[in-house]
């Protein structure tokens, strides 16, 4: 449930996580996520189907965005407004999402062209991609290119690299990727979720094997076999 805290903001759950009292009522589980299915396809890959016009960075009309949903889903008509759209914005816990000046945007996963380069910068040292074995060799030949999407997408951890490998591959081998290093060589890496990072490309000398093993072990102990994510 997606509710509003009069004091504390939007929420979901049935309660306030920060004073424990109901708030007032927005959406159920199923509107969360039919909605949220339909934000991730506009903002991130089709736009134009539901008749909006996406800036260079990405960026799309908040209202136009409201009423070009409920002009083509006729059950959302009479209820869904933009604060709907300004709360699950603010509680997706990946972070996925954008609002400022009445716009709204996705700040990653796009497989259309956008330019994000006004994302903050990353400031970590290191952050970590996912490979299948028989792509090692290549990737560390040659860098990282991005392929179904339109930008590289790093994880802030080892383990978040791995838990987003195991989508596609049993147990991906993980690269470190020196965050430094490569905005010193142009490719500048910017921070669009809590946990992800986006970048153009991945020069092969900004890339090592992620090499402890120790934490390697604790990490593949914590997925187990057969456990990959959907």
């Amino acid at each position: 449930m997606l509710a509003q805290c009069r004091q504390h903001g939007y929420f979901r759950g049935e309660l306030c996580p920060l004073c424990d009292q109901k708030g007032r009522f927005l959406m159920k589980d199923h509107e969360i996520d039919r909605v949220g299915r339909m934000m991730a396809g506009i903002l991130r890959h089709f736009p134009e189907r539901f008749e909006l016009q996406m800036d260079g960075r990405g960026w799309v009309d908040l209202e136009q965005f409201v009423e070009s949903i409920k002009r083509s889903r006729q059950n959302y008509a009479r209820w869904l407004r933009t604060e709907h759209i300004q709360a699950l914005v603010e509680t997706d816990e990946k972070g996925r999402y954008q609002i400022d000046g009445g716009m709204v945007r996705a700040t990653y996963a796009h497989s259309v062209d956008v330019n994000l380069d006004d994302l903050p910068e990353a400031t970590a040292d290191h952050l970590y991609f996912p490979v299948a074995e028989e792509e090692l060799d290549m990737v560390l030949e040659t860098g990282l290119r991005p392929s179904d999407r339109n930008m590289i997408h790093l994880s802030g951890s080892a383990e978040k690299a791995y838990s987003a490998g195991r989508v596609h591959m049993h147990d991906p081998i993980i690269l470190s990727v020196d965050v430094g290093k490569a905005n010193m060589g142009g490719n500048f890496i910017f921070r669009a979720g809590k946990a992800v990072y986006v970048t153009d490309a991945v020069e092969p000398e900004c890339i090592a094997v992620f090499d402890d093993e120790d934490e390697m072990t604790s990490i593949r102990a914590q997925h187990g076999p057969g456990d990959e994510e959907e």
